[in-house]
Order: structure tokens, then C-alpha cells, then sequence
């Protein structure tokens, strides 16, 4: 490319990178002020927070690990006479300077400082006065905020005029008063049409529905309703869910063989589009074979808790694997259910969360009687699923599971849950964690009794434990989907650890409009498209994303939600706006996975030589252009393009994906062949429906960046033209080889030089950091 273009380019390409370092300085620069000690110092806001990360290790809910007898994480413990030196506490409520917690955090002798220097953990000098504060105002102790039944506060008052009178608005507003902020203004109308038509289908406005709405011919409310009811808001929410599923098309160990799990992501999609109910939505797939005659759709729906990683190989320990894919299912409830790192106690006493690996193997319990094998048919198999399963038949496509898209008249074989129908295998702690180090008497399935006991009533089942996760009460399950959700739109949680409410988690920005939207979500019947409603009718929502000096300043991380978020698509909704805004995208809803362009020889380099994933082999025609959630992930090699991207590898439970910033995206951009064919298609396409460039840069800027061009831009961009068709003109063979790439086929009709030429502005536009941002 010329300079011109580069100079366009680099105004969006590096000018993220210069934000991310100034963000970076600006947080280096915020740590150093030191913040006022609160009038009340609160256990789970302050001082928790400082025991989990420095005391806890040591002196924490781990017995096997706990230091000298002292336990700091309840208010017994700590409290207690002192096992080594009875006549003394670590916590005096009241008497800091008597307290030997004051005593040891405060001393400077090496032998007698906590925590000791050989831990490199140090408490800063305002943590230690926060704790003798909280010492000197009766150290009291406090539930773990996460382990409290949400209740709806009373709204906070809106105490600035014009400001909406949107419950979250309420809610937000306090929090950026309290913190010295006020919100931005609106954002523009093209920004904000694209900002939510990717947050719910996960596609660009099309051009007529940005025209309308730039000439107020719908209201913000109309489109939202428009979007949610188009049946690629299913394919979007998917996305999100399909993570948390471990959904991939490969078994995921050394052979890494096919599987045909996808008639489960078809349900997935039609769930989310025909609106069911989060209860029931999550419960059939917990435990949907144990409901009274269940249908075959809900058995479909169970293939949830079979998508974990299967092995192929031959001479693996039957029972090491069995326990591996029990564990998967244990850890999958508790991160999308729970939101509670229980994994930590497979091997141990959690150290942070009162956990015991008695509570864990408890919950074990609920998923340990399936009939499920270790190991089960090797790599030549010639089922691509495992029992328990059922088989999809053309029949069914016709009736009950209609929203299947079935491409033959083949049988598909969809791993699904069952129980032992005789016997209960019997469940005990794994010593280590170990397959083969069973210890103590069986256990009851039961859930944690800190989080919630488990009522007696309930059927000792899956099925129990999904109405245990569902009860009014529960402190969890409500909070922790909101909490996705809000993840999904803002790029952060209203908990930004999303995986993590337990102790090490990090707490809640908005700790009261978290539990109203808990609270609210559950009094309308778990309705999913309620709220994600009325989350984008929100004027938090509808701000602009400038950032001013003042949020740099005050809140670099927009943790108090004083602009929108400016945050680059997911991999897969990237591929879906490059396919969608040049037109080629097919948008044929379900189906099996496909094979779009990939780098050659990467599954050969990476295959063991055995089973039908060690050569890759490309589709052709329309499946070359599905959207991303249909890309066909092998497990041992995810498609690149999407790891570049930060796309889940799905080899586990996936509740929040990482942005980073690389060169490789920037290379990806500019060089991807399915960047470069959708940027030739659409010059094809936009040079034959206009008379002038002028026209069909214009109409490239509306599919693009869902706007008009300003003046200035307009000036550049046709310049650009300029001189790449001046270029082009000097060297018509350039021309054809820049042309030809990609399958779709040529417009015979176009002249040449003129489409590459508008091809490069067209890929220079896809290249500008607006085109893949929510803005």
C-alpha cells in the first residue's frame, strides 16, 4: 500500500496501542495515591480482601495447610486463644493494640513479621491501618457477600437533571457521583445502530436498517425489538453459550478424531431464539433424561454435560478417564451455576472458599452415576459418539427436533446423559485427587452448606440439583447469568472475575445493581431477552465511548461506567462482519460444521496420521461463507485465525475471553484471504451498482462502519482510490492477480482495474480499528 493509506491505517491501528500504554501509565500513576481510610470499614469490602490475598494460604479453610492453628477466615478462629501461646488472640473486636494480628503485621522484626519475608507477600501501610481500624470497631465478621440471597435495594435517587430514569441508570449514576464523575452524552445514532445490532445478532446494521434509523423512521425500542426477534440473535447468544459447553467437533485427545455433537448447538441456537426461560433452559440440559417421559429434545439438550474431551486411545486406564470426564461435569456446574472455583478442592481443602474436598466430591456425587465409559471404541470407531447416546433420524428433523438442520438422510449419532438405572455407584473423596485413591465411607450427593444446603426433599439427583440451583433463594445462579450477560455487552462484569465470586474473586463494582438485576431477572420467570432488553434501553448503555482526559484521570478502566466501552469483536463475529457487510455471507442457521480457507499443513504437522482429522480438507461453495460459530474446531489445533483473535480453545468450561492487542490481528486483517475475497466481491459489487466512486465508497462506508463519511474522510479515501487506480492503470496485470482471489466467483463483466482499486480503499476500510469495535 501507498503512504496515504498508511497514514489512514495507522489513525486506527496504532492509535489503540498509544490508548492502551496511556491507560497503562494512568493506572501505574493511580496506584501510587494512597486512598482515605473509610469512615466504617467494612469485613467483605476491605478487609477480606487483604487476609485472602496475604493470610489465607496459611491460615485459611485448609486444615492440611494451616499454619501454627490459627484460622483467620472466620470470626471463631480468630477470635480463639492462640494454640501456641494460649494466654493471647489473634483478634481482639476492639483492642488492636492487644490483638496479635496488629502486633505481627506491624512488626518489622524479620523473625516475627506476617506474613514472613520469605512469602514476598507484603501488606501496604494503609491495608494495616485498615485492619486496625476494623479491629478497633469490633472486627466483625461478615457472610461472604456471594453467599447472600440477593434482595432488591431501593433505587438510588437520580440527582441529575436529564439524566434517564432507567432503574440501571439509577444505580450507575450513584456509583459516578460517588466518584466524582458524571455520565457522557448519547452517542451518535450510526454508532450506537451498529453498537447494538452487534451485541444481539452479532452482525453489522444493514444499510436500509441504518438509513431508517438515521431518518427516526424507528425508534431506539423498535430496533431492539427488530434485533431480538431475527433469528441470528439465537446464533449470537450461542456463541457466548457454546464456550461455557466446551463445544467442539473433535474427541480432543492424540487422535483427535471427529465427533458429531452439532444437532446439540442447533438446539442451543433455537433455545435462545424461541426465548426459553433460563430455568428451564439450563435444567434440561443438566438433567433433562431425568424428567418425567422426556422428549427427545431434552435428552439432545443433555449432550451439554457430555461435550467434555474423550479419549481414543487404546491401553488408557478405563476408571483414570472415567473420573476425568466426572470432574469435567462437576467443574462446568460450578463455574456457569456457581460461579465458584470448586475445581481448587478435587486435590485439597479449597485455601480461600470454605470448601472442604468433602463438599467437592459431594457435589461429585450428583454426576458420578452415569454409565458413561473411560474409554469406549478407538479412533477407527466408526459411531462419532459415545453412550449413553442418541440417534437423530430424518424423522425426527420432521417433528420434534425440527429446528435440526439435517444436510442427508444419514443417521447422527449426539453424546446425552443418563443414569444407572439398578445401582448408585458409590462416591468417595479421591485422595490428591487421585482416579485410584478412593478414601473414607460413600458420600450423599449434597451441595456446599455455605453456599446452600441442600434441601431433603429433593430428589438426590441431577434433576434435584438443578431445582437447588434454581430456588428463590439461592445466592448464586441468578447473579452469576446476569453477570455473564452484563460480561457480554460492557466486555466486563459487573464482577469482573466472571468464573470467580469466591474470596479471591474480585468484587463487585456495583454491588446493588447487581443484585436487582439478580433479583429482577428471576421475578420475571428467568426471561433471557427481558434482560438483555433492559440492559440496551439503558442511557448507561447508549453513552458515548469518547474518552475524556477526566476518565483517564479518574477511572481508566471505566470500572464506574461513566462511557460506553470500546471493545473489539469476538474471533468468530469478526469472520460474521467481514462476510456480512461484503455480502457474502450464507445465512443458513445449524447444520454440521465447516472447513473455510486455513494455512496449509497445519493438521498434518499436528495429527497422529490416524482417523479422519489428519489431513484438513477446505470446503468449497456456500460452506465457505457460514458464520464463525460454525467453523469446525479440532480441539488439539483450533482454527487460527480465531486464536489470533482470542477465541475459547474449548478444552474446558470458558466464561469470559481475553482482548489482547498483537500484530498478528493487524496481519490477519490485511492478509487473510477471506478479508481480501469479501473486499473483492464487494468492490465488484459496488462498482457495478454506481456510476461514480464518489457513490460506491460511500455505500462502502454504510456496510463498513455503518455511517456516512465525514468530509475529511471523504477526501482521503478518494484519493486513495486515485492513486491505486492510477497504479493499476500502469499495470494491468496487477490488476487481474489482485482480483483473483478467493473462490467466490469473478464478476465477468468488471473491469479489473477499477475493482482493485476500490478493493484496496475497502480493505484499508475493513483495516480501521472502528470497523471491528464497538463504538
Amino acid at each position: 500500500m501507498h503512504l496515504k493509506v498508511y497514514q489512514y491505517l495507522l489513525a486506527g491501528l496504532v492509535a489503540p496501542i498509544l490508548a492502551s500504554i496511556l491507560l497503562y501509565s494512568c493506572n501505574e500513576g493511580g496506584a501510587k495515591n494512597s486512598a482515605e481510610i473509610p469512615d466504617v470499614v467494612s469485613y467483605n469490602f476491605h478487609i477480606r480482601p487483604i487476609l485472602s490475598d496475604n493470610c489465607f494460604a496459611c491460615h485459611g479453610p485448609d486444615a492440611n495447610k494451616r499454619e501454627a492453628g490459627l484460622r483467620l477466615d472466620n470470626e471463631e478462629g480468630a477470635y480463639a486463644a492462640l494454640k501456641e501461646n494460649p494466654g493471647k488472640h489473634a483478634v481482639i473486636p476492639g483492642d488492636p493494640k492487644q490483638s496479635m494480628l496488629i502486633q505481627r503485621i506491624f512488626s518489622t522484626d524479620p523473625g516475627q513479621m506476617m506474613p514472613p519475608p520469605e512469602s514476598n507477600l507484603t501488606i501496604t501501610a494503609h491495608d494495616k491501618n485498615l485492619i486496625k481500624k476494623w479491629i478497633d470497631q469490633g472486627a466483625k465478621y461478615e457472610k461472604h457477600w456471594a453467599f447472600v440471597p440477593p434482595e432488591k435495594q431501593e433505587l438510588p435517587k437520580n440527582e441529575m437533571k436529564g439524566w434517564s430514569d432507567h432503574p440501571i441508570d439509577r444505580f450507575t449514576l450513584a456509583k459516578m457521583k460517588a466518584n466524582g464523575l458524571s455520565p457522557n452524552p448519547e452517542a451518535e445514532k450510526a454508532h450506537l445502530l451498529k453498537r447494538l445490532s452487534l451485541d444481539l445478532t452479532g452482525l453489522p446494521p444493514e444499510m436500509e436498517e441504518v438509513k431508517g434509523f438515521l431518518n427516526n423512521e424507528r425508534s431506539w425500542e423498535e430496533m431492539i425489538a427488530h434485533y431480538l426477534a431475527k433469528p441470528a440473535f439465537g446464533e449470537r447468544m450461542a456463541l457466548l453459550w457454546l464456550d461455557i459447553s466446551r463445544y467442539a467437533d473433535s474427541f480432543g485427545y492424540q487422535n483427535d478424531n471427529i465427533r458429531t455433537q452439532w444437532p446439540y448447538r442447533d438446539w442451543v441456537i433455537h433455545a435462545f431464539n424461541q426465548n426459553m426461560p433460563y430455568d428451564q433452559f439450563l435444567t434440561w440440559q443438566l438433567a433433562g433424561d431425568l424428567l418425567p417421559n422426556p422428549s427427545k429434545e431434552q435428552l439432545l439438550a443433555t449432550a451439554f454435560n457430555r461435550n467434555h474431551k474423550i479419549t481414543e486411545e487404546e491401553g488408557v486406564i478405563d476408571e483414570e478417564y472415567r473420573v476425568e470426564y466426572v470432574l469435567d461435569k462437576t467443574n462446568t456446574f460450578s463455574k456457569v451455576s456457581l460461579g465458584i472455583t470448586m475445581e481448587c478442592a478435587q486435590c485439597h481443602d479449597h485455601k480461600y472458599d470454605p470448601v472442604s474436598q468433602e463438599d467437592y466430591f459431594s457435589l461429585y456425587a450428583f454426576f458420578n452415576n452415569t454409565p458413561e465409559k473411560g474409554f469406549e471404541g478407538g479412533a477407527g470407531s466408526p459411531v462419532r459418539a459415545k453412550t449413553p447416546l442418541i440417534w437423530v433420524e430424518e424423522a425426527d428433523t420432521e417433528s420434534i427436533l425440527s429446528f435440526v438442520n439435517h444436510p442427508d438422510t444419514s443417521r447422527v449419532a449426539v453424546s446425552i446423559m443418563a443414569d444407572l438405572q439398578d445401582s448408585i455407584r458409590p462416591t468417595r473423596v479421591l485422595e490428591r485427587g487421585l482416579y485410584d485413591a478412593p478414601s473414607g465411607e460413600p458420600l450423599l450427593a449434597a451441595t456446599p452448606e455455605v453456599i446452600k444446603p441442600f434441601d431433603p426433599e429433593l430428589p438426590k439427583n441431577r434433576l434435584g440439583l438443578a431445582k437447588w440451583a434454581f430456588t428463590d433463594d439461592h445466592p448464586l445462579t441468578s447473579r452469576v447469568f446476569v453477570n455473564l450477560i452484563w460480561q457480554e455487552i460492557f466486555g466486563s462484569g459487573l464482577v469482573p472475575s466472571a468464573g470467580d465470586f469466591g474470596m479471591q474473586g474480585k468484587l463487585p463494582t456495583h454491588p446493588e445493581l447487581l443484585d436487582w438485576l439478580a433479583v429482577d431477572f428471576r421475578e420475571h420467570g428467568w426471561d433471557i431477552k427481558r434482560l438483555i432488553r433492559l440492559i440496551v434501553s439503558s442511557a448507561t448503555y447508549r453513552q458515548s465511548a469518547e474518552v475524556k482526559a477526566r476518565h483517564l484521570e479518574m477511572d481508566p478502566e471505566n470500572t464506574y461506567l461513566a462511557r460506553f466501552p470500546r471493545l473489539r469483536l469476538h474471533a468468530e463475529l469478526i469472520r460474521d462482519f467481514v462476510l456480512s457487510s461484503s455480502g457474502l455471507l450464507v445465512p443458513e442457521i445449524g447444520g454440521p460444521s465447516v472447513k473455510p480457507y486455513q494455512p496449509a499443513g497445519l493438521w498434518e504437522a499436528s495429527s497422529s496420521g490416524r482417523g479422519e482429522l489428519n489431513v484438513y480438507r477446505q470446503d468449497k461453495g456456500d460452506k465457505l461463507y457460514r458464520r464463525g460459530i460454525y467453523t469446525f474446531i479440532k480441539l488439539t489445533l483450533p482454527p487460527p485465525s480465531q486464536l489470533i483473535f482470542d477465541g475459547s480453545n474449548r478444552d474446558i468450561c470458558q466464561v469470559g475471553r481475553n482482548r489482547t492487542n498483537t500484530p498478528l490481528q493487524a496481519l490477519v486483517m490485511l492478509n487473510d484471504p477471506l478479508v481480501l475475497e469479501a473486499s473483492r466481491v464487494l468492490a465488484e459489487r459496488l462498482s457495478t451498482a454506481h456510476d461514480n466512486p464518489e457513490q460506491a465508497i460511500e455505500e462502502a462506508f454504510l456496510r463498513i462502519l455503518s455511517r456516512f463519511p465525514r468530509d475529511e474522510e471523504k477526501e482521503v479515501i478518494l484519493a486513495f482510490y486515485e492513486e491505486e487506480r492510477a497504479r493499476f492503470d500502469e499495470s494491468p496485470l496487477a490488476a487481474k492477480q489482485s482480483v483473483q482471489i478467493g473462490e467466490f466467483p469473478l464478476q465477468k463483466e468488471q473491469e479489473a482495474r477499477e475493482s482493485a482499486a476500490l478493493m484496496q480503499v475497502i480493505v484499508a476500510l475493513y483495516n480501521l480499528e472502528e470497523a471491528i469495535t464497538k463504538t
